[in-house]
């Protein structure tokens, strides 16, 4: 499997402790994605899209644990029940506002990522197709309240013991 980038993500976050854990943390955070030339005319009729998601890859993430404590939790969790950065495929998932664009640059707010980071895709975010009912969220059932002010800390930044 090859997954080359298509553009980069421009943010104020240089580093990654204290940046907020997930988007709802950071709403109103404005970024702007720089999409390479080549891809440009890919970007057209996305205006018409408030919401769009990004898929990225976590380029300051190296090595996974299986079991992981997440910045929500003070216990060990499986991995894949987590949005831990350190994964076997290094990949992000965000839905952020998008308020505007100039060519080949988007203009985005509520972003959550580190400056410079690799854009894998954009797909528009459409409800009747992306929102389901939820009727249960696991082990975040109480503490995914805290996302909106939760900063990460440096748990993931190096390998965890």
């Amino acid at each position: 499997m090859q997954i080359s980038p298509i553009g980069v993500i421009n943010t104020p976050f240089n580093d990654l402790k204290g940046m907020p854990i997930q988007p709802s943390g950071a709403l109103e955070i404005e970024g702007t994605l720089v999409i390479h030339p080549e891809y440009e005319q890919g970007l057209r009729d996305l205006e018409g899209f408030s919401h769009i998601i990004l898929l990225y890859q976590f380029h300051q993430s190296t090595g996974y644990d299986l079991m992981v404590t997440p910045f929500l939790d003070t216990q060990k969790r499986g991995l894949f029940s987590t949005r831990a950065p350190r994964r076997p495929n290094s990949i992000g998932l965000s839905i952020v506002e998008l308020t505007g664009r100039d060519k080949n640059l988007v203009f985005v707010r509520g972003i959550d990522v580190l400056n410079n980071t690799p854009l894998i895709d954009i797909k528009p975010y459409v409800p009747k197709f992306d929102v389901r009912t939820v009727t249960a969220t696991g082990w975040l059932e109480k503490a995914q309240k805290q996302a909106a002010t939760q900063k990460s800390d440096d748990r993931f930044i190096e390998k965890q013991r």
